[in-house]
């Protein structure tokens, strides 16, 4: 085994487990490791989907018990969104030009860590009919186009717009994130992509750290050393997407 396979074994589960230790999916870490390990777009995006569909739905059957879900928001964002998403995963694009763009999303959930995106209380702007459809179809788009469920974008917007407290807001975006995975790996023709085999054997092991991150930080640790330490390392990665791709 070389020494990127055992980078891949052990990087991919471990960003995985401290992803979702705060409360994270994963997918911009998913994507980041595959990245930096210089995979091709057209095998990153259905892999990282893949692990995104298992942990987005673990994460929505845990906070749907916990919340009065509000459908009439969901549903205005995810009738365009998923197949905008579906549009965006059957677009291929420039290597080189899919890091710089990765770099500059892994950037909202550093924003998100610093707790520079602002909760409201209260609803700050009244939602008009196009706002949800608006946000759906650019949010579903970039999730596809890149290979993420578009919760790192959709979750700090809706926190600012007031729409849905926190536990509303993570039974959202785990929803969101689900189909929006679900419609970009059809898009993307996942089926039928050539995907490494180390990436099949990674993929489980990734998931279960991910799940075994969700339950610790649920209820063992204290996730502030965690989020500055994931904050750290996103910043580095993110610029040297961005600058040397």
């Amino acid at each position: 085994m070389g020494f990127e396979e055992i980078l891949l074994y052990l990087l991919l589960p471990t960003t995985a487990f401290l992803y979702a230790s705060v409360g994270h999916g994963g997918a911009s870490s998913y994507l980041m490791v595959l990245a930096l390990l210089q995979f091709p777009p057209e095998q990153i995006r259905p892999t990282a989907l893949i692990m995104n569909m298992f942990v987005s739905m673990m994460a929505f059957l845990s906070f749907r018990k916990k919340v009065d879900f509000p459908w009439a928001i969901f549903i205005s964002l995810g009738l365009f969104s998923i197949p905008a998403a579906y549009v965006g995963g059957s677009l291929s694009i420039d290597a080189e030009w899919y890091k710089r763009i990765l770099g500059i999303l892994l950037f909202f959930p550093v924003l998100k860590f610093l707790n520079v995106f602002p909760v409201s209380p209260k609803q700050t702007s009244e939602r008009q009919w196009w706002m949800a459809p608006v946000l759906g179809l650019g949010i579903g788009f970039v999730s596809g186009l890149i290979g993420i469920g578009g919760g790192i974008i959709l979750s700090p917007i809706l926190l600012m717009l007031g729409w849905t407290d926190i536990k509303e807001t993570a039974a959202v975006s785990a929803l969101f994130i689900f189909l929006n995975s679900v419609s970009g790996f059809l898009g993307a023709s996942g089926f039928a992509a050539q995907i490494d085999p180390n990436l099949w054997i990674v993929m489980p092991l990734t998931i279960a750290g991910g799940a075994l991150g969700a339950y610790l930080g649920a209820f063992k640790f204290q996730p502030k050393v965690i989020k500055y330490l994931l904050t750290a390392v996103l910043v580095v990665a993110a610029v040297k997407l961005i600058w040397t791709g």
